[in-house]
């Protein structure tokens, strides 16, 4: 029997992970086993009851009500269910804080040479983003040397293409324009030129590399080969301009924590082998491929990043330094072009419950008593670390014992 769609890649999990490990764990670097092991045993727990739950029943009800379970996500980013409601909470948040400024979104691409580095130590990549930025205030500083000129950027590290190897590269949002030293708002005048983008990106990589390994005959000798076969540079590619905040915080969401495939990309899956398509961003055609389960799964775990990853770089205007007094003179700025006052006086959002997201997803209330159609009632919590937590007939007594487990915790971890 084949199986498709939403669970696919769940049910390809708890089918074959336990023996893939057993076998190919040596596959991936030493420091990134242990994580990728916790990662995929929380991803396949995710809405079960041995992640935890929430019972809900309507207590007084007369009618015969069954208890309505709410599991725990796993809240991990390798997870579909997860990690797209990991991204869409950001990208809420981020229409508020991004200025409403005209940004572009650039990638700076990893030539094929130096990918095997980055899949060893997943840590240097968050060293390139900050190069990233600096790509920016280098060009900056050579615009104005006087005026102090400051871009804000975002930056977002991705290693998967759409064939699933590893491929590492920077997603960059960047303001098209920057504030100068006196708070003025300086336009950037369209593209930054291609031709910096690429050669001062291909430069500040490779200072990267004489950093990380000083009086290296042989890492010099690259370098110096990859000078001679990129002429022009490494691949940027900047072509895609976004006018407004909620484009930005669109794009940014889609490359934050999404898993290495989307599931409807997976036509079949029978137990052996996995067949799954995606489109050559070269040629815009369709390409289908079946591999064996075991090679899917080492294609798709060799993307879960270390626990604690940084993911996201903020830099310049967006960095925590400059970022609320950028706020106020880019809001102000905002209101001065548009006269919309909603650019200065801007709400904030509340984080959507468990209740709100299944309502606007099925338009039904899952809490709701089909009998007296009031809400139901949290009658008990159970959590897979600490066991039962709560439940309504022994409030006081669980409680009290919440919290002596959470002062020990913090004990402990001081």
């Amino acid at each position: 029997m084949g199986y498709h769609g939403s669970g696919v890649i769940k049910k390809i999990l708890k089918d074959h992970f336990a023996g893939f490990w057993d076998f190919h764990s040596t596959k991936f670097p030493e420091s990134l086993r242990d994580d990728i092991k916790e990662t995929v045993e929380k991803t396949i727990k995710c809405r079960t009851r041995d992640m935890g739950y929430a019972r809900y029943e309507c207590l007084g009800c007369e009618g015969e009500t069954k208890s309505v379970f709410v599991h725990f996500l796993c809240k991990s980013r390798f997870c579909h269910a997860c990690g797209k409601k990991y991204s869409d909470e950001w990208a809420e948040k981020q229409e508020e804080m991004i200025f409403n400024v005209p940004h572009r979104h650039m990638v700076f691409t990893i030539p094929q040479e130096l990918r095997r580095l980055f899949y060893k130590d997943r840590k240097k990549l968050n060293e390139l983003s900050k190069q990233v930025a600096n790509v920016f205030q280098y060009h900056n500083y050579y615009r104005s040397k006087k005026r102090g000129l400051q871009s804000g950027v975002i930056t977002v590290i991705h290693t998967f293409g759409r064939d699933l190897n590893f491929n590492p590269h920077i997603h960059a949002i960047v303001t098209e324009g920057a504030l100068d030293k006196d708070e003025k708002w300086v336009s950037s005048g369209g593209y930054i030129p291609y031709d910096y983008l690429r050669k001062s990106w291909q430069k500040v990589v490779l200072d990267c590399l004489k950093k990380w390994f000083p009086n290296h005959k042989a890492v010099q000798s690259l370098i110096d080969n990859l000078y001679k076969g990129y002429p022009k540079g490494f691949y940027v590619n900047a072509e895609q301009k976004i006018k407004n905040a909620k484009g930005v915080a669109r794009y940014i969401g889609r490359y934050l924590a999404r898993p290495a495939i989307a599931e409807y990309r997976i036509e079949k899956y029978d137990g052996e082998f996995v067949h799954y398509w995606y489109e050559d961003h070269r040629t815009g055609k369709r390409v289908d491929k079946k591999i064996g389960v075991y090679k899917f799964l080492f294609e798709i775990l060799q993307h879960i990043p270390p626990k604690h990853f940084r993911m996201v770089g903020r830099y310049g205007l967006y960095s925590r330094r400059s970022y609320r007094r950028a706020k106020q003179v880019l809001s102000l700025y905002a209101y001065m072009r548009t006269k919309q006052i909603e650019f200065v006086l801007q709400k904030k959002k509340s984080k959507k419950t468990y209740r709100q997201r299944l309502m606007e997803s099925f338009h039904k209330d899952p809490l709701k008593c089909p009998f007296c159609e009031r809400k139901m009632d949290l009658v008990e919590v159970w959590h897979q670390d600490y066991g039962l937590v709560y439940h309504y007939m022994e409030e006081t007594k669980f409680a009290k014992k919440w919290r002596e487990h959470g002062l020990v915790q913090r004990k402990k971890a001081g």
